[in-house]
């Protein structure tokens, strides 16, 4: 089975629920003077320190029992005694492996994407500029997800591997660890904020020695976001939402506090599940989303389907709801790149500001008379 960000995406909004946990907090102290630079992700820390930063990644799966700390340690830096247990990486990084497409347009914004060395299935990367790495043999394919290939990964050698986990056991990051391989848990699939999605370009930041370029990004895109923001800020939120396809034998809705929620919500338009406890999603039968959702104004369908006589033959009930006849259904998912990546899946959480732009060009079009689509596609 192949894992990718296509189904850590997938896993992230099929969550019905992010359950409480009792975390292991790390020892690690900060004091004022070094302040965490991170405003709006929930489960990284980043505090820098002379000749060191301290990194920490809580939450990185539901339910997780404990934090990751990861020393980052610069040339001639000098790391306390009490810091010595935790993963150190000496930075800036000259390589790297990452194992998710979102991590890709973070490398590319601060301009150290030449370092990436491997990648799990790189079909799935899109990005022009990465994909002519990849066909110049720069960037390798080292395996899949739950299977990456230790051999050729020893081979390249790359300074950190960073990846994630799904779940408490992780026997594929314990075996890179036993070979000698340097590995950081990452977490930004299990960010419910746009911005907090986004503000782990900081991370890398921090990785390759560009924290101010790092910064000045990541400000550039909270302000393009609440300009967006600002442009609805008087509209009231009267066009009815329906969201997601059929499933298999379900339709999965977005719950209230979801990623895709809080776009609907910032966008100033009534998605028909607002209400709905939680984070992830909830499996519902078709006839529950019909009686709900018959006459919703707009349906945003996932898939990556091109035509409304595409999606009409996946499931011909579909006819049944007011948005099909009246062909107000837009996908996000139908942009792909030459090998098949989903452009959505890759960019959107590196740039919330352009997923909201396109929100309100559904909902409120007349705001953004000129503004071209990003990954919304309308179906016709």
């Amino acid at each position: 089975m192949r894992f990718s960000i296509y189904k850590v995406l997938l896993i992230s909004v099929l969550f019905s629920f992010i359950g409480c946990k009792k975390n292991e907090k790390s020892e690690v102290q900060n004091d004022a003077n070094t302040p965490n630079s991170i405003q709006y992700a929930k489960s990284l820390a980043i505090h820098k320190h002379n000749g060191y930063t301290v990194v920490t990644v809580s939450n990185p799966w539901p339910d997780a029992v404990k934090d990751f700390i990861y020393i980052l340690k610069e040339k001639d830096g000098i790391v306390p005694d009490s810091l010595k247990k935790y993963p150190e990486i000496s930075v800036p990084l000259k390589s790297i492996v990452v194992t998710s497409t979102t991590n890709i347009p973070f490398l590319e914004m601060l301009g150290v994407e030449k370092s990436l060395v491997g990648f799990p299935h790189t079909d799935y990367i899109s990005s022009e500029k990465t994909r002519a790495l990849i066909d110049a043999g720069s960037v390798k394919n080292v395996g899949q997800n739950e299977k990456l290939n230790i051999e050729q990964l020893i081979e390249l050698s790359p300074e950190l591997i960073v990846t994630f986990g799904i779940d408490n056991n992780n026997p594929s990051i314990e075996n890179l660890q036993k070979s000698g391989l340097k590995v950081l848990i990452q977490a930004d699939w299990m960010e419910q904020s746009p911005l907090g999605k986004a503000e782990w370009l900081k991370l890398y930041g921090a990785l390759f020695g560009k924290e101010k370029e790092a910064d000045a990004l990541f400000e550039n895109i909270v302000k393009e976001y609440n300009n967006a923001l600002a442009l609805v800020a008087d509209k009231k939120p009267t066009s009815t939402v329906l969201y997601g396809s059929m499933y298999q034998d379900q339709w999965f809705v977005a719950r209230g506090s979801s990623w895709v929620a809080q776009f609907m919500k910032d966008a100033k338009a009534d998605y028909l599940w607002k209400n709905l406890e939680g984070t992830g999603s909830l499996g519902l039968s078709f006839e529950n989303i019909l009686d709900k959702a018959k006459t919703a104004n707009f349906w945003i369908a996932t898939g990556s389907f091109k035509s409304l006589s595409e999606l009409g033959k996946a499931n011909p009930h579909y006819g049944q709801f007011d948005a099909f006849a009246n062909k107000n259904i837009y996908t996000f998912e139908g942009k792909l790149g030459a090998t098949g990546g989903t452009v959505f899946y890759e960019l959107s959480p590196a740039r919330p500001d352009l997923v909201l732009k396109d929100y309100i060009k559904i909902f409120h079009p007349e705001l953004l008379s000129d503004y071209v689509f990003t990954f919304a596609t309308k179906l016709n």
